[in-house]
Parts: C-alpha cells; sequence; structure tokens
C-alpha cells in the first residue's frame, strides 16, 4: 500500500476531531503549539498549514484575523476542515501532500506550520521534500513551526512493559540507530535527528519545545485523574519548562521552531 493510500485508510477511521480537547495531553499539545504560534506570529499575517487535519489550528488563527491557507492529505479530515470552516472567506483549504506544494509562489508565507505531516514521512527523500518546500514557500524572516515525536517517548508510552522487545525492534537497529519505515505508521525522531534535518536548509534555529511533556503517558494509567485546578498549574510549570533541554525527550510530541533566513 503507497504512503497516501495508507494515510488516508487511517484517518478514514480515526476521530481526528477531538485529539486536541480530549485528553489532558492533547489539551497540552494545543495550549503549548498556540502560545508559540502567537509568540511569533504577527497581527494580520498569511498563514500556511501543511497537514491540518480538520483544522483545528487553522480555524482558530482565521477566527484571530490571519489569513489562513490550509493543506490536508486525508480526503475525510479535509471534508471536515471545509464543513467546519463555513463563513470563513479568510481560510482556503486544499487537498495536497507536504512533499509537493508547488501550487504556492517561493516566500508567500509569513509563518508556515508543519503540524503533522513528520509523522508520517519514512523515507529521507520524502522527510527532505518536505522541509525543503516547507522553508521555500514562507518569507524571508518568517517562521517555520514543525511538529515531530520523539522516539524514546513512543518507547515509554507505547512498549513499557512486555512488549518492550517489540518496541525496540521497531523503532531501532541493532547498533541503536533510529529507524523509519512505513508500517510503523507514526515515525518517531531523536531531537538531534530532527534538528540537524534543518542545518542544510537557509534557517535559523530558534528553539525546540516539548509541546505535552509526560502527559501521555501519565495518561496510560487508568487511575490517573487531574483536576481543572491541577491541570492549570501543570500548564504553568510546562509553558515555563518545555524549552529546557533536560525535558524535552520525555514529552511526546515536539515542536521545532525556526526563522527562514533573510
Amino acid at each position: 500500500m503507497e504512503r497516501c493510500e495508507m494515510i488516508n485508510e487511517f484517518y478514514t477511521g480515526y476521530n481526528e476531531v477531538n485529539r486536541l480537547s480530549k485528553s489532558r495531553h492533547g489539551q497540552m499539545e494545543y495550549r503549548t503549539t498556540m502560545h508559540f504560534i502567537h509568540r511569533f506570529l504577527n497581527p494580520s499575517s498569511s498563514v500556511l498549514e501543511i497537514g491540518a487535519g480538520t483544522g483545528r489550528y487553522s480555524i482558530a488563527l482565521a477566527k484571530e484575523g490571519h489569513s489562513v491557507t490550509a493543506v490536508e492529505l486525508s480526503e475525510r479530515n479535509l471534508a471536515l476542515l471545509r464543513e467546519h470552516a463555513k463563513g470563513l472567506e479568510n481560510l482556503m483549504a486544499y487537498q495536497g501532500d507536504a512533499i509537493d506544494l508547488s501550487r504556492f509562489a517561493d516566500d508567500s508565507f509569513d509563518m508556515t506550520l508543519v503540524l503533522g505531516p513528520l509523522y508520517h514521512l519514512y523515507e529521507a527523500e520524502e522527510r527532505d521534500a518536505a522541509l525543503r518546500e516547507a522553508v521555500r514557500v514562507t518569507k524571508p524572516g518568517g517562521m517555520i513551526l514543525t511538529a515531530f515525536l520523539a522516539v524514546h517517548a513512543i518507547m515509554f508510552d507505547n512498549y513499557l512493559g512486555d512488549s518492550f522487545p517489540d518496541g525496540m525492534e521497531e523503532n531501532f537497529t541493532e547498533a541503536f540507530r533510529v529507524r523509519h519505515f512505513q508500517e510503523q505508521l507514526f515515525t518517531g525522531y531523536e531531537i538531534d535527528e530532527l534538528e540537524a534535518l534543518y542545518r542544510a536548509l537557509p534557517v535559523t534555529h530558534m528553539t525546540t519545545v516539548a509541546a505535552d511533556g509526560v502527559l501521555e503517558l501519565a495518561e496510560h494509567n487508568p487511575e490517573f485523574s487531574m483536576s481543572d485546578e491541577a491541570f492549570e498549574a501543570y500548564a504553568r510549570y510546562h509553558l515555563h519548562f518545555c524549552e529546557c533541554r533536560d525535558l524535552l525527550g520525555c514529552s511526546s510530541h515536539l515542536i521545532h521552531i525556526c526563522k527562514k533566513n533573510l
């Protein structure tokens, strides 16, 4: 099965709409991502979101008054995005793949969000193409925010227990190098590995951010609970420390933030 077909099939049966609201780690991921979008985004900017899902970020930013263009590979997600975006004349949505943004001219957007594609890009050529395209369409001085999964958090979240040998086989070679292949569906990175992908491109690294911390691992425990008051305290702690290198690898989702060189 080809990559695009596999992704379409997966998201046809997956409820992406509530992913960022139904759990504490999803709520934290959304809050952190929006926090850093707002840190670097000027009023009334042009924003491209690649891999926009059902439009949670695109719709929120359009409602704030930005000119938003959304690109989504999954047909089901795109249909939901368009339905939810009705009435927002400053949001345009297209079906497309992160590795080919040829519909857009060079230097078109103030901010480019790549908040999902790297989860599902397995070949080095495709990853490099997606990052080159994101940089190409961003204006000089504009920002690129790229979400990725931490491979060590995948090991803790999904395999900690008797299935750990399976996780080792799936995510690492015998020499402990990270593996990327299509059957994983979701592929993870070491932080240095992801940051290195951008070093050959005309960008300046600003920061790498933990998006949700250890909450996904905690929520695998059926006895875990967190009141609204406790969550707000955690959010204040998390947003203060989320750029701390010591904590990055424990987070399920991370965000690489860079600026396109002038």
